[in-house]
């Protein structure tokens, strides 16, 4: 579960985060929607402790981040925008590499390992070196590596770009999949059609504040308008203008 409360973000004076609340429950795909400089990614790396909330909580699981950081991080899969990948290593080397960070060892780790491979479709290239992936296979296998410590909750920012249609449709599979076994997948994109697809709740974010919230009917029946998630949301995003600059 991850529940947000009251969570601030202030730079030199503006407010990236403007006191959003939210309760996500377990097994859901959650989708965090909004325009360029709406807040997201500054919500996701709060969520991830790269950055520390200017005032509010967040809690991973009932844990406090601020308080119990090591804990939150070892039940969470973070995947950024900008990945970064040691591309000398190869693709089974990384997940190696990434699950020693978790303290994982023994014979238990390659089975889990060798599993995550073939789940992504990297088994031919495991002992390539990572430099010669494309840019498609290295998303899949920051997704991969996201998933190595079993987590409760995965974090992801943009998690389809550089993915071909196949590789696109094969990590939606994976999320959904991962959310029926009770993780909670946490994505914030600009591809509407994406989240209208596999995201059971949705919130739409403008200037940092949460405008509009719940499935895509109740979002629908907030912005008035018949249509898919794109009309829904360019609605709901204009109404708020107007009634900002009334």
């Amino acid at each position: 579960m991850i529940r947000f409360e009251n969570l601030t973000k202030v730079y030199r004076g503006i407010k990236a985060v403007d006191d959003l609340s939210l309760r996500i429950p377990p097994g859901t795909i959650f989708g965090l929607i909004g325009p360029n400089g709406a807040g997201k990614t500054t919500t996701i790396k709060m969520m991830a402790g790269v950055l520390r909330p200017t005032r509010g909580r967040i809690y991973i699981n009932g844990l406090d981040i601020a308080k119990e950081p090591s804990k939150v991080k070892r039940i969470i899969g973070f995947i950024p925008d900008r990945p970064f990948l040691y591309e000398k290593l190869s693709g089974f080397e990384f997940l190696r590499f990434k699950a020693g960070l978790y303290g994982m060892k023994g014979n238990r780790l390659d089975e889990r390992i060798l599993d995550l491979l073939n789940l992504f479709e990297l088994t031919e290239w495991a002992d390539e070196l990572i430099e010669s992936y494309s840019h498609g296979m290295k998303q899949r296998l920051i997704i991969a590596a996201s998933m190595i410590h079993e987590p409760k909750v995965i974090i992801v920012d943009e998690p389809m770009v550089g993915l071909d249609p196949k590789g696109a449709n094969l990590v939606k599979g994976i999320f959904r999949e991962w959310a029926g076994e009770g993780a909670t997948v946490f994505l914030s994109t600009h591809m509407l059609a994406l989240a209208q697809e596999v995201c059971q709740q949705i919130a739409i974010v403008d200037k940092g504040r949460i405008v509009a919230s719940g499935t895509s009917e109740d979002l629908r029946k907030q912005a008035g308008v018949e249509g898919d998630l794109e009309r829904i949301f360019l609605e709901i995003t204009r109404g708020v203008a107007t009634s900002e600059n009334v």
